[in-house]
């Protein structure tokens, strides 16, 4: 149940998840356009194909070990944060995928 507050923030209930963000979508809002870089730009900057950033932009594909590298060279920052962001973003999806199977399908080992 989302809640309206007075500000423009929106608020969730207690416990609650978060909606999963795709790395691409981090990528996108928190520095290409706060930064003005294009795609483009940046596809030239980390030597990979356009295509391959845009399909990270878009949510269609992954952060690999590779191009977390490219970004973190490129920001000046750790790859860690890049593989972090798609590692928690694959949980949640496969956390929402699985759904209530796993309780059903897995038995917790007893010793």
């Amino acid at each position: 149940m989302r809640i309206k507050s007075k500000s423009s923030i929106t608020t969730r209930r207690v416990g609650a998840r978060a909606p999963s963000v795709h790395p691409g979508e981090i990528l996108l809002e928190e520095f290409l356009r706060p930064m003005a870089i294009t795609q483009y730009r940046l596809a030239k900057g980390l030597g990979v194909p356009q295509r391959r950033v845009g399909e990270i932009v878009q949510g269609k594909r992954a952060v690999t070990a590779d191009t977390a590298l490219r970004l973190a060279r490129f920001f000046g920052m750790e790859a860690q944060f890049w593989m972090n962001l798609q590692a928690h973003y694959d949980l949640e999806q496969a956390r929402d995928s699985l759904g209530k199977r796993l309780a059903v399908e897995v038995r917790p080992f007893a010793a």
